[in-house]
């Protein structure tokens, strides 16, 4: 590939990057609106378990879903040294790791002090084989590609699988995320006809935020000739 189309690549993956930004603000922008104007707010430690349930949404969306996407487009789409995108990388999924464990555990919380059964939607099927599989896939990258490393034979084997693993999980991030909006719209007594759409276009813009990471990422890979991590 010549240096010309490498630049129209680079070009349309920095494009649709900003996009991907704009559109992932924008849904933590409409979650805050909706847990604090709609909602009453949060709160971890509250007896009122609304507010305790609250800090699922807000954490996973804010946390792990926005964070898991920077993550990615940290890696294949900022020009810098390659190790510090790599220990940028990593961090940034761990932070988003670390907020998924607060907001599943807030949901668990809630559940305790309802009295409702664990796990019995759809929305937590999907969600906890996600985070289990973004877990693993976590502590392979970073044995395998930052610390202590394998050899280049190892990495070159594994690399298509951390790479379509990776874009796989996003598929299944922004799933959980769908299914979590439409079972919560479903089973909340909405105050107002504005709350249910201002639900249905954060969910629209958590789908925009999956699907243009998804394509700045693929765009990216052609920015540099050599693919490996």
């Amino acid at each position: 590939m010549d240096p010309m189309e490498r630049a129209n690549f680079r070009h349309t993956a920095s494009t649709i990057t900003v996009f991907a930004h704009i559109f992932g603000l924008t849904a933590c922008i409409l979650t805050l609106v909706w847990l604090l104007h709609y909602r009453g707010g949060l709160a971890y430690d509250s007896p009122n378990s609304n507010l305790v349930f609250n800090c699922h949404p807000f954490f996973m969306l804010l946390g792990f879903v926005f964070m898991s996407g920077e993550a990615m487009m940290a890696y294949r789409t900022v020009r810098a040294e390659k190790r510090t995108k790599k220990i940028v990388h990593m961090a940034l999924h761990l932070v988003a790791i670390c907020m998924g464990i607060i907001g599943i555990n807030a949901a668990f919380k809630f559940h305790d002090q309802v009295n409702l059964e664990d796990m019995y939607s759809l929305h937590s099927w999907i969600g906890i084989v996600t985070f289990c599989l973004y877990g693993l896939q976590w502590v392979v990258g970073l044995f395998t590609f930052l610390f202590p490393g394998a050899d280049r034979e190892t990495k070159t084997r594994l690399l298509p699988w951390h790479i379509t693993g990776g874009r796989a999980l996003l598929l299944m991030i922004i799933c959980t995320a769908l299914t979590g909006l439409s079972e919560k719209a479903t089973s909340l007594r909405l105050t107002s006809s504005h709350e249910s759409r201002l639900l249905n276009f954060t969910a629209f813009f958590v789908l925009l935020f999956g699907i243009s990471i998804d394509i700045s990422i693929g765009f990216a890979r052609f920015m540099h000739v050599d693919h490996t991590i």
